[in-house]
């Protein structure tokens, strides 16, 4: 599984390059706070894979990284997706790094 750290991500935003960001976390924690990525929580993320892009890099987060990486997984076995990446760390590790005051739920 491809992973990238919440440093290339920022890098990434930064230099306005084109992705898609999907956050797998359960709708109220997106509320909580989020990285104005698209919300699919993990439980319907087989049922709506037409939503998530095949012809760019996609970049799939969470809390910490294991449901994302969930998620990466069953889109990689399920629907042959080659362009997702794991958030290594999650929404914690962007905190962490870059917004302490983030509120994380």
């Amino acid at each position: 599984m491809k992973e990238i750290t919440v440093q290339e991500l920022k890098q990434k935003i930064d230099n306005k390059e084109d992705f898609q960001l999907i956050d797998v976390r359960e709708t109220f924690e997106y509320e909580v706070s989020n990285l104005d990525g698209e919300n699919i929580p993990l439980g319907g993320i087989l049922i709506e894979a037409d939503k998530v892009a095949k012809d760019k890099p996609v970049i799939v987060q969470c809390r910490s990284g294991k449901r994302s990486a969930a998620a990466v997984m069953q889109l990689e076995s399920q629907y042959g997706f080659d362009n997702l990446y794991n958030l290594k760390g999650g929404i914690l590790a962007w905190q962490d790094a870059f917004d302490p005051e983030m509120p994380v739920y």
